[in-house]
Parts: C-alpha cells; sequence; structure tokens
C-alpha cells in the first residue's frame, strides 16, 4: 500500500498558513505537507529571519512581518491555520483567528488543564474547526497496528506497554529548562493520547515523574505511568530519557498484547538519538500457523505522521459529520490524565 493511501487525504485541499517557524515545523511539519501535496501560502514568526530561512527552504512565497498580514493572507484565500506555538501563547495568539475558521494547534494544548479548557472554549465560542496535533495516532506503523486488532487478528486487545529507556539530549530544547512540567506534558503525553485511542478513556491514572540527578535543573526526565482500565486491562508507560550508556540497552517500544496474539512495534527515531534507528513491525496471530512476522511499514512518526491531523482537519472542514479523532473535544481528555498525572505525582510528595 502507498503511504498516502494510509491517510484520508481531503478531496478538497485548503492552502495553509503556518505560525511559528521552531524546529517542529521545518522538521515535521513542512516535510509532511510537501508529501502531502499540502499548499502552504505564508508563514509568520516573531523572529522574522528564522522565518524567512524556512520559507527559502520549503519555497514559501510568503512571510508575514505581523500576524494581521498573516491573517489578511488566510481570510482572502480560505487558508487553514497551523499554530505551531509554544504551550505558554495559545491562549494570547487564538483569539485573534477569525471566527469559523479551521485551525490545528501543536500539542500540548497549554500547559496545565486550566488552559486546556479555556483554549477549548474559545475554539467553542468561535466556532473553530480546531485540533489539536497528536500525531502519534496518525504514525504509520500506529495505524497498522490499530488496522489488524481492528481486525480482531490478535483478539481482545488487554495489555499495551510503553517502554523507553534511551538517550535525549535535552540541551537542544532550551525553553524546557525554564518549565516547572516537562517529561509528562512534552514526551509521554504522546503515549498517554495513543493509548486512549486504542482503549478509550480509563478509570484513572497513576504517576511519578522524577529529575536527572546529573541535571537537576530539569522539572523531570523520567516517569512511570499506570492507567488503570480495570482488572483485566494492563496499560503502562515507562519512560528515561538517561541512559548515556550507550545503544546496547536502549530501549524503543510500543507492544500491544490480544488473547490470540501481540504486536511489537520498535520507536526508531529515539534510538541513537537524534540519528535513530529504523523502526521495526512485528506481529504473531494464534489464528494462523506463521509464527511471528515483520511487516515492511513505509514511513515515520517524523515527519509523515504530521499528514494525518492536517489531513482530517481538512475533511472536517468540509463535512462536519467526519470523524475527527484530534479535534479538540477528544484531545481535552488527553489533557485532562496529564493534569492527573501531575495531581497524583504532588500528592505523594
Amino acid at each position: 500500500m502507498e503511504l498516502l493511501d494510509k491517510y484520508d487525504l481531503p478531496a478538497i485541499k485548503h492552502p495553509i498558513v503556518v505560525i511559528g517557524a521552531g524546529g517542529i515545523v521545518k522538521d515535521a511539519h513542512l516535510p509532511a505537507y510537501k508529501k502531502a501535496g499540502f499548499e502552504v501560502k505564508a508563514i509568520f514568526d516573531l523572529d522574522y529571519k528564522k522565518a524567512m530561512q524556512v520559507a527559502r527552504d520549503f519555497g514559501i512565497k510568503v512571510v508575514s512581518k505581523k500576524l494581521d498580514e498573516l491573517i489578511g493572507i488566510a481570510t482572502l484565500q480560505g487558508c487553514v491555520y497551523d499554530m505551531a506555538l509554544p504551550a505558554s501563547t495559545i491562549l494570547s495568539v487564538l483569539p485573534q483567528i477569525p471566527d469559523e475558521s479551521g485551525v490545528l494547534i501543536q500539542k500540548p494544548m497549554g500547559t496545565n488543564l486550566k488552559q486546556a479548557l479555556a483554549i477549548l472554549d474559545i475554539c467553542r465560542k468561535k466556532k473553530l474547526v480546531a485540533g489539536i496535533n497528536f500525531q502519534l495516532r496518525h504514525a504509520p506503523y500506529v495505524t497498522e497496528a490499530k488496522k489488524i486488532i481492528d481486525q480482531g487478528l490478535i483478539g481482545d486487545l488487554h495489555d499495551i506497554d510503553v517502554r523507553m529507556n534511551v538517550f535525549t539530549p535535552w540541551h537542544l530544547w532550551k525553553f524546557l529548562f525554564d518549565l516547572p512540567r516537562v517529561e509528562i506534558l512534552y514526551h509521554s503525553i504522546h503515549y498517554i493520547d495513543m493509548i486512549r485511542y486504542f482503549l478509550g478513556n480509563p478509570k484513572g491514572i497513576y504517576a511519578k515523574t522524577t529529575k536527572n540527578p546529573l541535571m537537576t535543573e530539569l522539572a523531570s526526565s523520567r516517569s512511570s505511568i499506570i492507567i488503570d482500565y480495570g482488572d483485566v486491562i494492563r496499560a503502562n508507560i515507562n519512560v528515561n530519557h538517561d541512559h548515556k550508556f550507550g545503544l546496547k540497552h536502549q530501549e524503543s517500544y510500543f507492544k500491544f498484547e490480544g488473547t490470540e496474539g501481540a504486536i511489537k512495534i520498535r520507536v526508531g527515531v529515539y534510538l541513537d538519538y537524534p540519528r535513530g534507528l529504523p523502526d521495526k513491525f512485528e506481529f504473531i496471530s494464534l489464528k494462523g500457523d506463521k509464527g511471528w512476522q515483520t511487516l515492511n511499514i513505509e514511513g515515520s512518526w517524523y515527519p509523515e505522521a504530521f499528514i494525518g491531523p492536517m489531513a482530517g482537519l481538512m475533511n472536517k472542514i468540509e463535512n462536519a459529520e467526519y470523524e475527527y479523532i484530534n479535534a479538540v473535544d477528544d484531545a481535552i481528555h488527553t489533557m485532562e490524565l496529564v493534569e492527573k498525572c501531575y495531581e497524583f505525582n504532588d500528592s505523594k510528595k
């Protein structure tokens, strides 16, 4: 299957304007949009020189010096907004977006639940067609796992295990050192959202997030999370970003177990970061006699998964009945769980 066939690309590809020109835009958003054939009309960033460089790299013809200029272009040309901003600035920019616009907001949905609820309220009052860019749901290996599970090939899903034992060079994201919440809000949030995608909303959540003793200026870099789905289903997230002892014992995987089979996905992007290793998708179904099989999955989390949230937004604009899995009304539940993680963690201090 061709990569783009995995995504429900819209019949009408609305042009895009981008607010923000940071690393996630140049490394993921814009490469994904190029692959999908989406046109980016203009870009804006408070750092005009940075926006100019990104525009040159991706052939964007217009670099707006002011946000108002970008909004004017979007209004005239029927563009959707891609807001790739720091979480703390969303609430200052979102009210400026014209009513009834389409807007994709980079995750997280604010820095805490209070901000997330305020973002949701603005989206509803302004009648925005709005989504949050929880793109892991759209990673090619996750969509393949969802298809296999939905087809019943591994029976009833009862166990999800996320394991990351890697070395992350935090100095690449200097802004994180000034924040009170880091690991869960900016990293494990992806896994919480992915587990919700497979299992729905849980009964509860338990979490502990801790610092690296050699880098105490960062709020946290390790987390253990148990998501409570009752007495039969298990969902665990275990993350350590501080394994600096070489690639030999690094781990980066998702494992799904059912009553009649299992899936294991090696998430290569975090192994030997930032170089990364190839992904690997393996599964076994007791309904057959082939044993463990390896599937070749085209594309990865970066940048291909970033096609999905924008494609879904465009589909939702054209069809109000379209099931947009990145809608703000669903994303708020991921933010609720993140908040509960921090509440549980803080209650044990």
